[in-house]
């Protein structure tokens, strides 16, 4: 199970004097998912992964399987997004744990996968000013509704908003469900539609197009 210590730690592009070689290693982790990264170290329970763009993350041994060498050819990392880059490494590493929520609450995957990524750009420690937490962004109301001791534990957390959100669009359809996991259900019900905040309405916008649900015109 990926720990609260398995975080994103997000290097500087310049801290390698050149790029890594085109042909370096495959990561393949226990979600059947694979990474391809110019290196990694061991550093006890915890692996670093150094990705082709020059940024690194760090996750538990224990979600890798193996590695093997990745003799397809890539682009040059420095026409690479280094955020991009761990963005991606961080979405590959708690695909699993996505995978099994969505599939338990019927939840489709595509959909949380967008949702964390506006929320907290998967970052596990993430904190908001309004006091949200995680990676799914819970509020200590939601976090106390389905009984989440560790908020900033990845599956605990994913389990819960989750299970939250499945909850929403039990009562609204896509659009406003996100709404209400963004504004709140009696913002919803008091506007009887996408509340009129800015923040929400780019909020749901962002999410659906990330999910590739937006409504055809």
């Amino acid at each position: 199970m990926v720990r609260r210590t398995a975080l994103a730690l997000l290097a500087c592009a310049g801290c390698w004097s050149q790029a890594a070689p085109a042909g370096a290693e495959l990561v393949f982790f226990s979600s059947g998912q694979s990474l391809s990264v110019s290196g990694h170290r061991d550093e006890g329970a915890r692996t670093v992964l150094m990705l082709r763009n020059g940024g690194e993350v760090v996750c538990d041994s224990s979600i890798i399987v193996r590695f093997a060498p990745d003799e397809v050819p890539h682009p040059d990392p420095a026409s690479a997004s280094t955020a991009d880059g761990a963005l991606a490494a961080l979405e590959v590493m708690y695909a699993d744990i996505i995978d099994r929520a969505a599939a338990t609450s019927g939840v489709s995957p595509q959909l949380v996968r967008a949702v964390i990524q506006i929320e907290s750009a998967y970052r596990p420690d993430a904190v908001s000013p309004k006091g949200a937490m995680g990676l799914m962004q819970l509020m200590p109301d939601t976090a106390r509704r389905y009984a989440v001791r560790d908020p900033f534990d990845p599956e605990t957390n994913i389990g819960a908003g989750v299970r939250h959100l499945r909850g929403l669009l039990d009562r609204f359809d896509v659009a406003l469900a996100l709404a209400a996991y963004n504004a709140g259900e009696a913002a919803v019900e008091r506007f009887q539609g996408v509340p009129p905040y800015r923040e929400t309405q780019d909020y749901v916008r962002r999410v659906l197009a990330l999910a590739s649900l937006l409504p055809s015109r």
